[in-house]
């Protein structure tokens, strides 16, 4: 499956503010019993769920960064590393949290990561997941095949005034003409 594939989703999802919180405490309350030391956050978006947790189970939150974008336009095949693993993960139980797991590459190659940096366990979270990801995230929320639109995502704002997300706008296109077929 190939990243932000959007001909591949079926239908819309859109996730308010208010469903994010509640995903992302369901997130908080399939970990508590899993003995989480750490969380670490995988920048852009997957610091929004990451923090919320982090939060909710009063423990360490450690950013890093994986993407396949520069500037906000996908430009790499496979995620590339802009922040690595902090060293404070050696040891600990760590959730590697990621907002959306599409193809299920970022995850893998966090939790791969925070292993070598002598994690003593991970367990890969994420607040969406698309059917197709492999390998598949242990714990998730909400698992769908439709184009996800998180609030963060929906607007830019360019040229003095907010707009519609480009790819966005590109992404649902491709869903209506799917439905008029």
């Amino acid at each position: 499956m190939q990243s932000y594939n959007y001909s591949q989703r079926q239908g819309v999802e859109e996730i308010s503010w208010e469903r994010f919180a509640q995903l992302s405490a369901a997130l908080a309350e399939k970990l508590s019993n899993t003995g989480i030391e750490a969380i670490v956050g995988v920048a852009r978006a997957g610091l929004f769920p990451a923090a919320v947790v982090a939060c909710a189970l009063r423990c360490e939150l450690y950013p890093v960064r994986v993407t396949r974008r520069v500037n906000d336009r996908v430009t790499f095949d496979h995620p590339v590393w802009k922040v690595g693993v902090s060293s404070e993960v050696s040891g600990k139980v760590v959730a590697v949290v990621d907002e959306i797991a599409d193809t299920g590459e970022t995850l893998a190659l966090v939790a791969g990561c925070v292993m070598e940096t002598g994690a003593a366990r991970v367990v890969t979270t994420c607040l969406i997941s698309h059917s197709w990801a492999s390998p598949t995230p242990d714990v998730v929320s909400l698992v769908t095949d439709a184009l996800v639109v998180f609030p963060w995502d929906k607007q830019i704002y360019a040229d003095g005034r907010w707009q519609l997300h480009p790819e966005l706008e590109k992404a649902l296109a491709l869903q209506r003409q799917k439905t008029s077929r």
